[in-house]
């Protein structure tokens, strides 16, 4: 069966929104209306809305799903099907796995692996180190997402902090530079006071302190100088401070910004007044820090200082989150439940719908220039999601996807639930029961 109708749905797209349906064929979007279905064509499947919320798939673009080298805690396939049950249809994942993604040959491999395994659309990030500018240059922007630069993060050898070695990744990239930044020298430097302090038990509510609003200004604001200096377009991820927000571009359209921010969900969730419930299960790089914090990346979401909302999902066993500071792992998964965040935001009148998919859909594919995704247009591929918006449920173990088993948002009542979701125009999750068939496809971008 080829061709597909959705009616009754009310379709948020675009900063509008309205009552109509759509007509998917070949896996695209092959027409869109108002109102009510007219003619629908004989022997095609139709789903009946209802009214449920129909918004284009969400793309996150940064995730790190373990494999190669970390399947215990996760995996492209476990970790993809998180995904579209939560909304995700494509996602961009990270370099720092085993062996680490810092060649073309394994960047490939990576590519392959996903073919077999992922139910959602799929990109790479390039992995850059000190001393492979020349695996980097090779990277082709057609078919890569970015690469991606530890400036100031522990990540073996990933760590890049030569200014030699970040002149010439960001003078020849060929295509966007994501970066983490945090000055690894401040974090040192207040890993070493504290630990005088209080030896290897460090409370967990230091952690903002030791990987502090200092420590990511110093490398932020580097970064940004660098992208200045030689033209780069740079994306700086999971931004966490008021202050770095300085740094980026306003005042501009999408397609003219050379600097652009990333806000994760769990920075625009909790904040530092959390630690002492949550613990080392809210602990990420950057770190979570002051509610001031926390409500200026809103702002700053809001008024399009921030262009995209992704999560940084980052897997780990829960024995292995269980341990001390200095021995708990950063990062947790999320890919499940960040529409749900967000939506839930909706629910308290903090955003609107449309803001949301704006920031989840279609600005990450402006962004990152995704070639026909990210919109409901004809023409465009079906990646496309039905939320409804008057059921709940609650974040339980058993209705984790996840690898690892668990969420920072157990206990968390969200007052939404994904229904469908659809992946190049097959339908790829349905209530709960997921089509594991399909595949998703390696996504393409436009070279300006």
């Amino acid at each position: 069966m080829d061709t597909l109708y959705i009616i009754d749905a009310f379709i948020v797209n675009e900063a509008k929104s309205f009552k109509g349906g759509i007509k998917i064929e070949s896996g695209r979007i092959a027409d869109i209306w108002e109102g009510d279905a007219g003619n629908i064509a004989e022997n095609a499947r139709v789903i009946d809305a209802k009214g449920k919320l129909l918004m284009p798939g969400v793309i996150d673009d940064q995730v790190h799903f373990r494999e190669p080298g970390l399947t215990y805690k996760a995996d492209i396939g476990s970790e993809s099907r998180a995904a579209v049950a939560g909304g995700i249809t494509s996602f961009m994942e990270m370099p720092n796995v085993k062996p680490q993604t810092v060649t073309q040959e394994r960047l490939s491999e990576k590519f392959a692996l996903a073919a077999k395994k992922s139910l959602a659309n799929y990109s790479f990030y390039m992995g850059a180190t000190n001393d492979n500018i020349d695996e980097l240059v090779k990277t082709d922007p057609r078919k890569v997402c970015g690469i991606k630069v530890f400036m100031g993060s522990s990540t073996g050898n990933m760590l890049v902090d030569k200014r030699e070695s970040l002149e010439k990744i960001f003078s020849k990239a060929p295509t966007l530079v994501a970066v983490h930044c945090e000055d690894e020298a401040t974090i040192q430097k207040n890993t070493e006071q504290y630990r005088k302090e209080f030896g290897e038990d460090v409370p967990m509510s230091y952690h903002p302190k030791i990987r502090s609003a200092e420590a990511c200004y110093k490398s932020s604001s580097l970064a940004v100088d660098l992208a200045k200096k030689f033209g780069t377009r740079l994306h700086i991820l999971h931004l966490s401070t008021a202050k770095e927000l300085e740094l980026l571009d306003n005042d501009l359209p999408i397609e003219k910004k050379k600097i652009t921010g990333e806000v994760c969900v769990h920075h625009l969730w909790f904040d530092e007044e959390d630690y002492e419930q949550y613990g080392t299960r809210i602990k990420w790089n950057p770190a979570i820090k002051r509610a001031d914090d926390r409500k200026a990346l809103f702002e700053a979401m809001l008024d399009d200082r921030l262009d995209v909302i992704a999560t940084d999902h980052a897997p780990h066993l829960e024995d292995e989150k269980a341990h001390s500071y200095f021995k708990a792992p950063s990062g947790g998964p999320l890919v499940q439940h960040s529409l749900n965040v967000m939506l839930e935001f909706y629910k308290q009148g903090k955003i609107s719908i449309e803001k949301i998919v704006d920031k989840m859909c279609h600005k990450p594919a402006q962004l990152f220039r995704v070639k026909e995704r990210g919109f409901i247009r004809k023409g465009y591929w079906a990646d496309l999601v039905l939320v409804d918006l008057n059921a709940e449920y609650t974040v339980k173990k058993d209705n984790i996807l996840y690898k690892c088993g668990w969420s920072p948002f157990e206990g968390v009542k969200f007052h939404s639930v994904v229904s469908h979701t659809f992946v190049n125009g097959n339908l790829v999750y349905e209530e709960g029961v997921f089509n594991d068939d399909k595949r998703g496809m390696a996504l393409e971008f436009a070279v300006a």
